[in-house]
């Protein structure tokens, strides 16, 4: 497509954003932003500070200081590369509440409305459609049952030498999706002209298509 449009996916934790997103942009030749990695990497370096996860001020400090680089496939603080590091179910369970502080959301959609302003772009995370790119020319939620959420996340903790039980699994993705939705800035929810797509019974090629047909829809519109 010669027009360069911005695509935005937002979904709970294991609705396959992150796949489904790269996927996307490599079929369109646009940038992949993954913006739930750079929410997981000021967690990575809250703990390398060794900084209490509820002392707000000394968060917002960090914050406001950390440099976060995306590169495609790896994600770096400073000279780290932490794109393994900040994949664990530690980093995971931190990354919700500090995500929740306002300072944080401020600074990270600052630099992804800066990633995506002259369009080319797909960006994924939970509030791009309502916060970070309102003025997205395409929408998705992408969602799935969490039975099925659970399944994927099994899967992809599994393939990096992490087991955790189903009950544990259940149990740490019903708590990140009330976090999230509940939290009172940037809460998940919807964007009001979102395309709802519920992923339980399609393969990855199956939503990545549709995406794309939504996608040629809006360039040909």
């Amino acid at each position: 497509m010669s027009e360069k449009i911005r695509v935005a996916i937002d979904g709970p934790a294991g609705a396959g954003k992150s796949t489904v997103a790269r996927m996307v942009a490599a079929a369109l030749g646009y940038t992949y932003v993954d913006t739930g990695a750079m929410y997981r990497a000021v967690a990575w370096a809250v703990i390398e500070a060794a900084i209490a996860p509820d002392d707000a001020e000394a968060v917002c400090a960090l914050a406001a200081r950390v440099e976060i680089n995306l590169e495609p496939e790896r994600v770096f603080v400073g000279g780290t590369e932490v794109t393994d590091r900040i994949r664990t179910p530690q980093i995971s369970n931190l990354t919700s509440p500090i995500s929740a502080l306002p300072c944080v959301r401020t600074r990270l959609a600052a630099l992804q409305r800066q990633m995506g302003r002259l369009g080319g772009v797909v960006m994924e995370g939970r509030d791009i459609g309502t916060v970070v790119l309102p003025d997205a020319e395409v929408k998705v939620f992408l969602t799935a049952s969490q039975a099925e959420r659970v399944r994927r996340r099994r899967e992809e903790l599994g393939a990096a030498g992490i087991t955790l039980s189903t009950e544990q699994l259940e149990q740490d993705i019903a708590a990140r999706d009330e976090r999230d939705a509940s939290r009172d800035v940037a809460p998940m929810v919807p964007a009001s002209d979102a395309i709802l797509l519920q992923s339980d019974g399609l393969d990855v090629d199956q939503v990545v298509s549709r995406i794309l047909e939504f996608c040629k829809a809006k360039v040909d519109t």
